[in-house]
């Protein structure tokens, strides 16, 4: 059972974003803050692990003070801290861990690994509308494009994964072949607003095969071969690399609902922000009967917030760390979580 007026501090630092989150058991998300470094890897075209680790140092402590502050609570409330163990950079997980064990060891409260996948399937909870188990679960970010059959909180079957680029990082390589910068997400699907469906037909890897794995490599390769022969169709080429990824993923999903008899689709990571990709399920969600949700759009991306009620929801149900030695685990799978008893 779980324990009332339980609050629960949340670290995300897995990436090149640093989160923190403050969840409270009877009113929620009641604060959280976040900062994003990309302005400093954009110069190098990508994440650069040593300095999103510097970053992580700099800012985390600050965001800590804030959202206590904004909140009105101080460390000696805080009833358990959680933080992002993995999959992720080594370097940056290792800040999180650290600061996260000390301080729950100084304040002698229970500290918890959080799994950063968990906390994006899990973010739609943080909304007013929730999905209720059990659902089919589309992850789709910079390093993870997987779907999964959730039964429960911690009951987890990966039904499909990418077996090469996840669709993040082939929007992000796809984006660089166009000269659009870092990050490339947000850049590509602002420019394939400008462009036209029907002037490039895109491959549509592994959808004639049955299975429910991805494969999205091809299209990035599609792309640069495409610019090559026609270098002033950027957003032309934008477009249709986003139709292509967009209808994979929709074919995907449709198959994952019907194999596993599940109603209801929750759609999370960075990706899940991506309009056209809402759009397209959402049509499918209607003609097939299913229900689908997603986080905010400040959800979408790795924030503080979803580590902190993912976190909270084990911790107030007696699941903690054993000790608070240093432990990262940056491979991880979501089939190797415990179930909430």
């Amino acid at each position: 059972m779980a324990k009332l007026n339980f609050i629960t501090l949340g670290i995300e630092s897995s990436c090149d974003e640093t989160g923190v989150g403050l969840y409270h058991s009877e009113f929620g998300l009641i604060g959280h803050q976040l900062f994003s470094s990309v302005e400093i890897h954009s110069e190098y075209g990508g994440v650069v692990p040593e300095l999103a680790s510097r970053d992580h140092i700099q800012r985390i402590l600050p965001l800590i003070k804030t959202v206590l502050t904004n909140a009105k609570f101080t460390l000696q409330d805080l009833n358990g801290i959680a933080y992002t163990a993995g999959p992720g950079l080594a370097g940056a997980l290792l800040v999180g861990s650290a600061l996260a064990k000390s301080l729950a060891w100084s304040l002698g409260v229970p500290s918890l690994a959080v799994h950063h996948m968990e906390g994006h399937l899990l973010a739609p909870l943080l909304e007013e509308s929730q999905p209720k188990f059990p659902f089919v679960a589309l992850l789709v970010s910079g390093g993870h494009t997987m779907l999964i059959d959730v039964k429960a909180i911690g009951q987890y079957k990966i039904l499909g994964k990418s077996l090469d680029d996840a669709v993040g990082e082939a929007f992000d390589k796809t984006a660089k072949i166009l000269g659009l910068g870092y990050p490339g997400g947000p850049a590509l699907e602002k420019l394939a607003k400008q462009g036209n469906t029907n002037t490039f037909k895109f491959p549509l890897p592994m959808v004639d095969r049955p299975g429910l794995d991805f494969s999205f490599s091809g299209l990035k390769t599609f792309a640069r071969n495409t610019f090559t022969k026609h270098p002033n169709k950027k957003s032309d080429i934008a477009k249709s690399f986003e139709v292509a990824t967009t209808q994979i993923l929709m074919i995907k999903c449709r198959r994952a609902l019907e194999k596993t008899g599940r109603i209801t689709l929750v759609v999370a990571g960075g990706v899940s922000a991506n309009l056209s990709l809402r759009k397209e399920l959402n049509q499918m969600g209607r003609k097939v009967g299913v229900n689908i949700f997603y986080p905010r759009q400040e959800f979408c991306t790795d924030n503080g917030a979803m580590i902190a009620l993912a976190g909270h929801f084990r911790l107030s149900h007696g699941q903690c760390d054993i000790n608070y030695e240093i432990n990262i685990k940056p491979r991880w799978s979501v089939e190797e979580l415990s179930q909430i008893k």
